[in-house]
């Protein structure tokens, strides 16, 4: 201290203080105000810029503030500079975290808009994160004079022995972001695998991908597993997909009349229903005899995935009424049962052949 402390000295520095804090709650009033209005734009980010800058203006204000009264006082120059290490290391944290914050929230903004359902890839999320406070920290290092350079040594030494003890650990990551980058699978995507699972992609993280099935049930799949198996991507490379619904009516029914009025039904359904594409021509193929019906299939069109089964189900309904007015008879399938005692005579061996090309059920009674 280069001369002694004065009741104005504590004056000026107090006063410094609280026009410090006035000046961050202005500032948070301000900012408050802004954020109301960056609510009422579409772009998201201004809302996360606007929250990180409330967090990070008051307290750079009162760290100024401080920074005034520390000079207004009759400190040595050892004692002064120590507390300006201080109020900029505070800054310097306070900013790598806000920056850290934004940046996450930005980066989870875009995977959220990219993604057909509610979703996100927080493994982007998280390394964003991690990258942010790692290079925080270690300006932070450099402005109080510690030199990191030791510090980069020890943990590329370090982390030779990390990756061979969390292997799987770093497999799972690195084949989240292949996954990712190769743009295979992102979040909203509905898959199914070759072992069964299937379901929409609610999050891909730094150890395993979250599905959620249809029944609302969630199931974890390490990323290394989904990285390597077999797996059908319904939203690759659109969403809209090709709905084939098996149809068959008796063989005395007019084809003709069957194909139109089926086509008929089909196309009502394509405009009427949610979930259907109005400019989609719907097809009618024949393609089998079968034993009770000619068989054909109906090819309808979807918006996504999920869309298929009010589709299917207002289709089947409203074509079993149609077929009803217009008297096509959807056959049932039969079978002719042959009783036979065992002291009646063989069937002629000409019957039995026929009996033979024909599916029946024999039966013996006792």
């Amino acid at each position: 201290m280069n001369r002694a402390l004065t009741l104005h000295d504590l004056l000026i520095a107090g006063a410094a203080v609280l026009v410090g804090l006035a000046g961050g709650l202005v500032l948070r009033i301000a900012l408050r105000w802004l954020g109301e209005r960056a609510t009422q734009t579409r772009w998201s980010g201004d809302d996360i810029i606007v929250t990180a800058l409330r967090t990070l203006v008051p307290w750079a204000a009162l760290a100024i503030g401080v920074s005034a009264a520390a000079a207004a006082l009759p400190l040595t120059s050892t004692v002064g500079h120590n507390v300006n290490q201080v109020l900029i290391a505070l800054l310097i944290l306070s900013a790598t975290f806000s920056a850290a914050r934004t940046v996450a929230e930005l980066v989870r903004s875009v995977t959220l808009s990219r993604a057909a359902v509610a979703g996100s890839a927080t493994i982007f999320v998280n390394i964003t994160r991690v990258t942010v406070l790692a290079i925080g920290i270690l300006v932070l290092l450099q402005t109080l004079g510690i030199s990191v350079a030791p510090l980069l040594t020890a943990l590329g030494v370090g982390g030779l022995a990390v990756a061979l003890a969390l292997q799987d650990t770093l497999a799972n990551l690195f084949a989240g972001v292949h996954i990712l980058v190769s743009k295979t699978v992102q979040p909203g995507d509905y898959i199914r695998l070759s072992s069964g699972e299937d379901g929409y992609v609610v999050d891909i993280n730094w150890r395993n991908t979250v599905v959620r099935q249809l029944s609302d049930n969630l199931v974890i799949i390490p990323n290394s597993k989904l990285a390597s198996t077999i797996m059908t991507n319904y939203h690759r490379p659109e969403q809209q997909m090709s709905l084939l619904i098996q149809v068959s009516v008796a063989y005395s029914s007019d084809l003709d009349q069957v194909e139109r009025v089926t086509a008929e039904v089909a196309q009502k359904v394509m405009a009427e229903v949610e979930g259907g594409v109005p400019d989609h021509v719907p097809a009618v193929r024949f393609h089998t005899f079968t034993e009770s019906g000619v068989g054909f299939t109906v090819i309808l069109r979807v918006l996504e995935f999920g869309d298929q089964y009010l589709i299917k189900h207002n289709f089947i309904k409203r074509l079993h009424e149609r077929y009803r007015t217009e008297g096509i008879e959807i056959p049932v399938p039969g079978r002719t049962v042959v009783v036979r005692h065992q002291d009646e005579a063989p069937l002629p061996r000409q019957r039995t052949e026929t009996a033979d090309r024909a599916p029946r059920l024999s039966a013996k009674i006792d």
